[in-house]
């Protein structure tokens, strides 16, 4: 284990950050718009959001660049200098450092390409080169570790881990879970027991699931994962199931009803907690709460 992970550990389990999409729509973000654009933009937007997360007690905050690779980005690149893409991710780590200052560390955000390899949209060699790329920037401005997440197929998680990997720093492995009849297999079909090995396999110093279901579904998920791993399990679930209401995606677990469940699914094996969609820094400070 590395040192950055034992010394987040010495004293219990570590609370992460919240949903950040969901805050930069809060604060402008128009429709259509990618939030990762405005760490060069609207700077000062983005670092509230880190800072809201630091306020209410964060110990790891995560940075705006879950979309910032070559690939994600995609036609957005058209007619922009060769460095576009290394200043976003540089300049997303720099804006969560700043809010984090000595009181969290920075785990930068490295999400999926939004190419399927199925289909041969991408090819695995475009994969590397587009997540090596992204790793490398975010390690040049400062992040403390890397978060692969949201992944839904392992091969393209293990190609961005192995990226991340290259580094040198600490990395998260995590996918979503949001399928099957209990909501227990990735969209690809993968149980937890083949993601564990799957993402330890490829090196990941820390086994995680975010996003897709509730925050009362993934305990049974991370039991699982503890039966099978001795690695530090990292669990950011969201806000309860998605309702679409109109055009309005809303998600219904209150702050106090996500807090609820904390201890159980410490019990169940989750070394870092924190929320995805849906969650907000008020989340964060119930946790937080919880957890005293």
């Amino acid at each position: 284990m590395s040192n950055v992970i034992e010394t987040l550990l010495k004293d219990g389990p570590v609370i992460t950050d919240g949903a950040w999409g969901t805050e930069l729509d809060n604060r402008g973000l128009g429709p259509g718009e990618m939030p990762d654009l405005w760490n060069l933009s609207h700077p000062d937007q983005v670092e509230s959001v880190a800072q809201a997360y630091v306020n209410a007690g964060s110990k790891v905050v995560l940075t705006n660049t879950f979309r910032a690779s070559r690939l994600a980005l995609g036609k957005l690149l058209e007619g922009k200098p060769e460095e576009f893409v290394r200043d976003i991710n540089v300049a997303g780590v720099k804006i969560s450092k700043r809010a984090a200052g000595d009181k969290a560390l920075v785990f930068a955000s490295i999400g999926p390409s939004g190419k399927l390899l199925l289909t041969k949209q991408v090819t695995e060699e475009q994969l590397a080169d587009s997540f090596e790329e992204q790793a490398n920037a975010l390690a040049e401005g400062g992040a403390d570790a890397l978060v692969v997440e949201t992944m839904i197929d392992l091969v393209e998680a293990k190609i961005a881990i192995g990226a991340a990997k290259r580094t040198g720093l600490p990395v998260v492995g995590s996918v979503v879970f949001d399928s099957g009849k209990n909501k227990d297999r990735t969209m690809m079909g993968v149980t937890p027991e083949q993601a564990v090995a799957e993402l330890e396999d490829c090196g990941a110093d820390i086994i995680g699931a975010n996003c897709g279901i509730g925050i009362e579904n993934y305990i049974p998920i991370c039991e699982r994962y503890a039966q099978t791993t001795d690695l530090p399990i990292w669990i950011k679930a969201n806000a309860g199931m998605p309702e679409l209401v109109g055009v309005e995606v809303r998600y219904n677990t209150t702050p106090q009803e996500f807090a609820s469940h904390l201890k159980t699914l410490i019990a169940a094996g989750a070394s870092f907690i924190g929320g995805c969609c849906g969650t907000s820094p008020l989340f964060i400070t119930e946790l937080v709460n919880e957890l005293r």
